[in-house]
């Protein structure tokens, strides 16, 4: 099979197998606490830091060098920042109780997580083309991060009424722009060393974005414990032996 449609396709199945593994969680689990879902946040914002920190941005400096790895996050960074102004914000805690705008909120909540898993995708094309070992595990990371995602825009269509097929047909199409991402990631950081470490930086600088502004925030947003604290720490530490053992 071709590389780069390999790798389209495990990006695909990371994103629909992540959302939809939090559909399944959310019909067995109908009202998960925000404790479980602050610590599944934090834990998954964890990991991804590791893998940026440890893995992503050394590898973008040894594809080409310093400069092209920081420009990379940095624009990467700019430019999730525009989209997140943009489009509609996922944060979990925040979807209501009213029943009339259940289905609406859930709608919205696809679409943000939708776009995000664009960025998410193109990290994990990138990275199998540096390398196959960091391309697993952005992928491992990524659908990992998208469980609570899935949880979160499910909740709110279970409790507006949709029915089971829909909201699973919903949830993998939101998981569908990840395959579009890889599909980006890989063509483009197939091209040269210097694009390979522009798109490294690039994804590192968008995870980045997205464990500040979203996971992190996310999971101490049941403002109660330290569950999220908790994962974040956790996550960490998974992240480094995961690392470790690749």
């Amino acid at each position: 099979m071709n590389e780069i449609l390999q790798i389209t396709l495990i990006g695909l199945m990371a994103g629909v197998l992540g959302t939809g593994s939090g559909v399944v969680i959310a019909l067995f689990v109908k009202n998960p606490s925000t404790k479980m879902i602050g610590f599944i946040l934090g834990f998954a914002g964890g990991i991804m830091l590791a893998i940026v920190l440890i893995d992503l941005l050394p590898e973008a400096v040894e594809a080409g060098n310093f400069f092209t790895a920081i420009a990379g996050l940095i624009i990467g960074a700019i430019l999730i920042l525009m989209l997140d102004l943009k489009l509609p914000h996922f944060h979990i805690f925040e979807t209501g109780d009213e029943m009339a705008r259940f289905i609406r909120t859930g709608t919205l909540l696809g679409l943000g997580i939708a776009m995000h898993n664009l960025p998410e995708g193109l990290a994990i094309g990138a990275g199998y083309i540096a390398s196959p070992a960091l391309g697993f595990t952005l992928a491992f990371t990524i659908a990992l991060h998208n469980i609570p995602e899935g949880i979160a825009m499910a909740c709110p269509l279970c409790a507006g009424g949709m029915r089971i097929r829909w909201i699973l047909l919903y949830t993998g199409l939101a998981g569908f722009p990840m395959g579009v991402g890889a599909f980006l990631g890989a063509s483009i950081g197939a091209i040269s060393p210097l694009v390979l470490s522009l798109s490294l930086g690039f994804a590192g600088g968008a995870m980045l974005f997205i464990i500040f502004n979203e996971l992190i925030p996310g999971s101490q947003g049941s403002g109660r414990g330290h569950a999220g604290t908790f994962g974040a720490v956790f996550g960490t530490i998974a992240g480094i032996l995961l690392l470790a053992v690749i």
